[in-house]
């Protein structure tokens, strides 16, 4: 009998063990790139995620992969049935439905609440969730539950914000610091030595907070900085000094969440500000590139501290006959041709899928030679396992360049004249007429078709025109007539970037002014050269000591004209 009982409790207890989970996250300061391995890792096994910062639902998403939920426009009605959500259920923990934000209490209630269902919850929590947080409270609320929990540090605002603006809180000659919460009434006597402060919701009463600090004996010069949404693009920092702050933050318009740095460290950031002095820092640049190559164009720009953004004007798609293709496929295999040319990293993806749906693999390529117009196509060729024979001068890789090295057809050398071609269905004559021109024959096929990709939305439409964009990138002549047609000129005041010549002379015919030419048709130069334009501009407004302003806050009213015109 008492063996019964101990079962029956034992099953009584087990079935009221929860089966949730709850991961408190710190999402750091604001950059996603500085959130942890672990906190991206529970985000992807995540069911829900509580949100704490009306960005944190796009942080995840943008993290993730996750494409945007679809607002419809007005007079736009959205389909009623769709593929199912993707990713995790987000839940508002920040603020309430009344726009107010949420007492820790409430919080930890929707937290429970979410894990006793049964759930893997993220509560995800800006900086630090056991700094400056409601983590403590949260979790407490938790174990009181009887629900599981763990805790992921994040990179805190306290030092990565300064950091970020170029300020270390401790240099050999200045190793104490102090971190204060301006909630609550403070003594500030206390921190009248010369300890670096660092200052957390102090910037509505900096005015008040400096002027006690110099009547309790902080020298008036001491050096004050203010850190506005810090690690992300739109970061902006004011220097000045405790006399005149007040007056200095009210004309830059700082208001919060920004971080306020007291003390002489602030003077450092003369020589190592890093973040704010990137060549294209805060610009917003257009991309108007396929749907499968945007992404390392952004990448790139990125990294000189611009914010990209992708808008397809290129949708790549099989030949309408695929029949020529499965031909010249049959061909190769078959010893048909003496060469093959990849003109495109495309026209590599596109033999290469032929090859899969046939069963093929590198092998058929024995006895063919291989060019390719350029290092991206060759390298496109190297990872599947094919090295080309063939590829131009790095000062002219193109298919004028591709002419300039292509050897003369000769009967005693070459046993077969023919050439395989695998292009787009617009690439141009120059090539074939070359080759001609060299003796060789030429099978030019369809391997893929470019056509023009659906409008962009209509505030990207209107951005578009009106300059809000500081720069837009051109790959290729086909992205500047497409992007013209679904959306409009770029407004004058929008810096023009041209891959090369060609597509230059493309945007010049639909009335563009070409401001950036790279010097090699490749994302990586087309990217410096961008960057080297925006340095140079910035290096010049700094010289004449005007404010450092982007492309975009000046907007002459007349429309861009072409050099020729």
């Amino acid at each position: 009998m008492t063996r019964a009982k101990t079962t029956e409790q034992t099953a009584e207890h087990s079935s009221a063990i929860p089966l949730g989970w709850v991961s408190f996250v710190g999402s750091g300061p604001g950059d996603p790139e500085l959130l942890t391995v672990r906190a991206i890792d529970l985000l992807k096994q995540a069911d829900v995620v509580v949100t704490e910062a009306p960005e944190h639902a796009s942080m995840v998403r943008g993290v993730l992969g996750i494409p945007e939920p679809v607002e419809p426009t007005e007079g736009e009605t959205l389909p009623k049935e769709g593929p199912e959500p993707v990713g995790p259920e987000f839940i508002d923990g920040g603020f309430g439905t009344d726009g107010q934000p949420l007492a820790n209490a409430a919080r930890a209630k929707a937290v429970v609440k979410q894990a006793k269902l049964g759930k893997r919850v993220v509560r995800l929590m800006t900086g630090d969730p056991f700094l400056y947080a409601s983590g403590p409270e949260e979790a407490q609320s938790c174990a009181k539950a009887g629900i599981g929990f763990e805790i992921v540090p994040g990179v805190s605002s306290v030092s990565a914000v300064p950091a970020y603006a170029g300020i270390p809180l401790t240099t050999k000659d200045h190793q104490e610091v102090a971190v204060v919460t301006c909630n609550e009434k403070i003594d500030w006597s206390q921190y009248a030595d010369n300890r670096t402060l660092v200052l957390l919701s102090g910037v509505g009463m900096i005015g008040d907070i400096a002027k006690e600090l110099v009547a309790a004996g902080r020298p008036a010069k001491t050096p004050v900085a203010i850190t506005r949404v810090g690690t992300t693009t739109e970061q902006t920092t004011v220097e000045s000094t405790l006399e005149n702050i007040a007056v200095d933050a009210r004309a830059a318009r700082m208001a919060p969440p920004a971080i306020v740095v007291i003390g002489k460290v602030v003077n450092l950031r003369e020589t190592l500000s890093w973040f704010e002095t990137k060549p294209l820092f805060g610009w917003r640049v257009l991309v108007p590139r396929t749907k499968e190559q945007a992404p390392a164009l952004s990448l790139k720009l990125k990294g000189f501290g611009a914010v990209p953004e992708e808008v397809p004007t290129i949708s790549v798609e099989p030949p309408r006959n695929p029949q020529q293709m499965d031909k010249a496929v049959r061909g190769l295999v078959e010893g048909r041709y003496n060469w093959i040319a990849f003109t495109s990293i495309n026209a590599v993806r596109a033999v290469r899928e032929k090859f899969d749906e046939y069963g093929l693999d590198c092998r058929a390529f024995s006895g063919l030679k291989i060019a390719a117009v350029g290092e991206k196509t060759g390298q496109a060729l190297e990872a599947w396992g094919l090295r080309p024979d063939l590829v131009p001068n790095t000062d002219n890789q193109s298919a004028a360049g591709l002419l300039e090295v292509w050897p003369e057809y000769d009967e005693d050398l070459d046993p077969i004249n023919r050439v395989f071609l695998p292009r787009a269905d617009i690439a141009t004559e120059n090539l074939i007429a070359g080759l001609v021109d060299l003796g060789w024959e030429c099978d030019d096929v369809t391997a893929y078709r470019t056509v023009r990709a659906a409008p962009p939305p209509a505030p990207t439409r209107d951005a578009i025109k009106t300059g809000k964009f500081d720069a837009v990138v051109f790959t290729s002549s086909s992205t500047v007539r497409n992007l013209v047609g679904i959306a409009g000129k770029p407004h004058t005041s929008t810096v023009i970037a041209a891959i090369g010549p060609a597509t230059a002379k493309t945007a010049e015919e639909h009335g563009l002014r070409v401001d950036v030419m790279s010097p090699e048709p490749s994302i990586e130069a087309l990217t410096e050269a961008l960057a080297a334009f925006g340095a140079a501009r910035r290096a010049s407004l700094v010289e004449q000591g005007l404010p450092v302003t982007k492309p975009s806050d000046r907007r002459p009213a007349s429309r861009r004209r072409s050099r020729t015109s």
